[in-house]
């Protein structure tokens, strides 16, 4: 079973999904201000490093790092999490919920049939 990231793991996670690998540079670049200080960050990378999150690759003193876990399998297991944690695990409660909610229009609930009958 997959850690769960804190807010700001999952930040820089999102990042580096979206660029595949970085240097720290790049990675703060692609932070939404206010941007964290570069140490913030290092910490936070040294900590998804030893949660076996991102790999590092070095290049003499750079360290370009790239995700290990990709985002469909975390993003799967975070959802099955919640789900779990929220709503007894039952996806159908989730999905009541956020139909009460307003959260699900009568085309996203389509969609979720479409996807259904694929699998």
């Amino acid at each position: 079973m997959l850690k769960q990231l804190t807010k700001a793991e999952e930040q820089i996670m999102q990042v580096l999904w979206k660029l595949d690998k970085a240097f720290l540079r790049e990675i703060i670049d692609g932070l939404l201000e206010p941007k964290p200080h570069n140490n913030t960050v290092a910490t936070v990378i040294k900590i998804l490093t030893e949660k076996e999150f991102i790999g590092v690759t070095v290049f003499g003193r750079m360290h370009q790092y790239y995700p290990l876990i990709d985002k469909d399998a975390y993003s799967k297991a975070t959802m099955k999490t919640f789900v779990k944690g929220y709503f007894e695990g039952n996806f159908s409660n989730a999905v009541s919920f956020m139909v009460k909610e307003n959260n699900l229009s009568i085309n996203d609930l389509e969609l979720l049939l479409k996807e259904l009958k694929k699998k």
